[in-house]
């Protein structure tokens, strides 16, 4: 492992987000519940990197996320919508090259992440209002993404779960 990763692996006291895979820290999640015992807010640090290697897996949220990028190399975010078509987001610090600080990932959008090709790391954040729960959360398989968007096929084996577990546990 890269000591440069390594360090901001130790830094931010990162750990491995089940099912979806990638590394991550919560930092915020708010005291005050709503009506369905959901925090009103929560805040996350992730990072992505090739070694070790860490990324987003194909899935959805029940409400809208949005993304901040912080510092390190540029990473894209995939996002599968309904009608069939992908897009993708290149979040970054140049402007100059339209990478984006700040994107919001719009409830019920398949979304997947990583790092942009021939670079090291990214760090990034995500807040939720209301905050991330373990049922807000649903991960797509290889097999139903694939028969839903079979024209994104090669994204979507890259960056599927693996396994057939689509629900992150309690306490996440």
């Amino acid at each position: 492992m890269d000591n440069n990763i390594k360090s901001i692996i130790d830094h931010f006291k990162f750990e491995i987000l089940p099912v979806e895979g990638m590394f991550f820290k919560q930092t915020y999640r708010s005291s005050i519940l709503n009506e369905e015992g959901a925090p009103l807010g929560t805040a996350m640090i992730g990072m992505y990197c090739h070694s070790p290697l860490s990324f987003s897996s194909f899935h959805k949220l029940t409400q809208d996320e949005t993304w901040h990028f912080y510092f390190g190399d540029p990473l894209t975010l995939y996002l599968l919508h309904e009608n069939g078509t992908m897009e993708e987001i290149t979040m970054g610090s140049n402007f100059e090259k339209n990478e984006l600080i700040q994107f919001t990932v719009p409830a019920g959008v398949w979304q997947a992440g990583c790092i942009k090709e021939g670079g090291q790391f990214s760090v990034f954040g995500c807040t939720l209002s209301p905050g991330f729960t373990s049922t807000c959360f649903e991960a797509g398989t290889k097999d139903l993404l694939i028969n839903k968007f079979p024209q994104h096929k090669r994204i979507i084996e890259q960056l599927c779960v693996k396994g057939e577990e689509t629900k992150i546990p309690e306490g996440y």
